[in-house]
């Protein structure tokens, strides 16, 4: 195991004449719950996107447990567990018959898998709604689906990508309290959210970024104390001088 989870060296990625990510550096730790903010557009789902292979930087470099994301994929996919922003799932099949799947692809064993998706779906309040096809699931049932197809194979380090976008609030505190199982294990968590008093709330820093370039990093409260702000949403407000956009 690398002595960081993830290192992020001078990251640029360009489309034509857009760059989406201008040279971002980070480092972040075992057992540490990150937390990437910024507008909409402002490069954290290209971030993710990176780190999780589905796109090559223009200039950087990227490493997770010491694997290069450019020159070692497979290691890579082996070992991270990716919630996207648009979750990808069979719609005909059950949220289980996805879940499990997913699980199948990772080549979990089976009285493991089962063990683990009986338990996962117990945590994040899915019992009563596993079995329906996921076609007639609401948007947050979608997204809690969706975070247990990334993390069925126990993987190192989790990218959540907005993974609570369209929970209601007692959804979204026990994804909340999902998560921070996680980092009791020792995984490194990336999380990329539009709601601040859950970034506030999870995170043992965050990176703020605007325009693709990193301008804070910190804790919450080092940074609400840095700007004399009440909460971290003031915070983002003071930093980017926009309004905070919630996607749905």
């Amino acid at each position: 195991m690398s002595e960081s989870a993830i290192e992020i060296t001078n990251l640029t990625k360009r489309f034509d004449d857009i760059t989406a990510l201008d040279n971002l550096s980070l480092e972040i730790g075992w057992g540490e719950l990150f937390g990437i903010l910024g507008p909409n557009g402002a490069g954290k789902s290209t971030a993710v996107n990176i780190l999780s292979t589905l796109l090559e930087p223009t200039e950087g470099t990227a490493t997770i447990d010491g694997c290069d994301v450019v020159f070692d994929p497979d290691c890579i996919r082996k070992i991270v567990g990716v919630c996207p922003q648009e979750p990808a799932f069979y719609p005909h099949l059950t949220g289980e018959e996805n879940i499990t799947l997913m699980g199948d692809m990772h080549l979990v064993p089976k009285d493991i898998l089962k063990e683990r998706i009986k338990t996962m779906v117990e945590k994040i309040g899915m019992e009563d709604h596993i079995k329906r096809r996921a076609k007639d699931y609401s948007g947050g049932m979608i997204r809690r689906v969706s975070m247990l197809m990334a993390l069925i194979n126990d993987p190192k380090i989790a990218l959540l990508d907005e993974p609570t976008v369209a929970m209601d609030p007692k959804s979204r505190h026990a994804v909340w309290d999902f998560i921070r199982e996680l980092k009791t294990q020792g995984k490194a968590i990336i999380l990329t959210t539009h709601y601040m008093e859950e970034a506030q709330e999870l995170c043992d820093r965050v990176a703020i970024i605007d325009e693709g370039k990193l301008i804070e990093l910190g804790s919450p409260t080092e940074l609400m104390e840095k700007h004399q702000a009440k909460n971290l949403e003031d915070v983002f407000l003071k930093l980017t001088g926009k309004k905070l956009r919630e996607a749905f």
